[in-house]
């Protein structure tokens, strides 16, 4: 037994792990397929789930609707969210462009000690390509790489208030940088496109390199589309779109 009464602060910190865990459970259930589109999911359900309290679990809902993966109904409660492919291709669009916005400032102002970082990644990257593409621990590693490479960027950009808007375009998770690496695991085309996708980064850190602000945009912005393309084939392979965070919640058209 503790010898110091539990404070308010640690009463705080308490409830705000409580928080956070149930908004990752659920979170997870709802990816995972668990809790199927349209479904509705009320508090009560959800507590004798996931054996957490009713305020952590009205938190996470509230957050998941914020995040735009489940909707408040009339009739009480939440229901999960589905999404058509033009949601998927536009959420993709909206993140390309943000992060676009990310690459020119950057260049306009980015530290040029900040390039060390990026090129280092950029050499990480080229290492597990070089490695092969034929196991799943190469991709998750791919995944892991590739989100630093776009944090970087990111961070050089120095603006915190497009840091919050791009963290919120990502909320759903099919639209971020490494949102359908996983699926290409599965797919005969996926090395191609890995080559093409580092190309493209190597041509961003370069334009942000020569301060090529209009140049590095352009480029991130297409940079993004290659998520679409990936998309696209992903929707060919039922296995592929298996593998997607969140595949589950996209309306397939047969």
């Amino acid at each position: 037994m503790s010898k110091f009464p539990a404070t308010a602060d640690d009463e705080a910190e308490k409830n705000r792990s409580r928080s956070v865990t149930a908004l990752l459970r659920v979170r997870e259930m709802i990816l995972a397929g668990e809790l199927a589109p349209g479904m509705r999911v009320s508090e009560l359900s959800l507590v004798e789930r996931t054996g957490a309290s009713r305020t952590p679990i009205r938190a996470a809902l509230q957050r998941l609707e914020e995040e735009g993966l489940v909707e408040s109904i009339p009739s009480g409660g939440y229901a999960v969210k589905s999404f058509s492919q033009r949601d998927v291709f536009d959420a993709i669009e909206i993140r390309g462009s943000l992060e676009g916005l990310a690459a020119r400032l950057a260049a306009e102002r980015g530290s040029s000690a900040k390039l060390g970082p990026l090129q280092d990644c950029l050499d990480h990257i080229d290492q597990i390509i070089d490695a092969g593409t034929g196991d799943e621990e190469n991709f998750s590693r791919y995944v892991v790489a590739n989100a630093r490479l776009h944090a970087l960027i990111l961070d050089m950009a120095e603006s915190p208030p497009l840091a919050r808007q791009l963290e919120r375009a990502m909320s759903l998770p099919f639209a971020s940088p490494s949102g359908f690496v996983m699926a290409q695991a599965v797919i005969p085309e996926s090395r191609r496109i890995l080559i093409v996708a580092q190309d493209q980064h190597r041509c961003v850190v370069e334009a942000i390199a020569n301060r090529e602000s209009a140049r590095a945009e352009a480029l991130m912005q297409e940079h993004a589309r290659l998520a679409a393309r990936n998309l696209r084939l992903a929707l060919r392979h039922e296995k592929a779109l298996e593998r997607v965070p969140g595949g589950t919640l996209i309306r397939t058209v047969r």
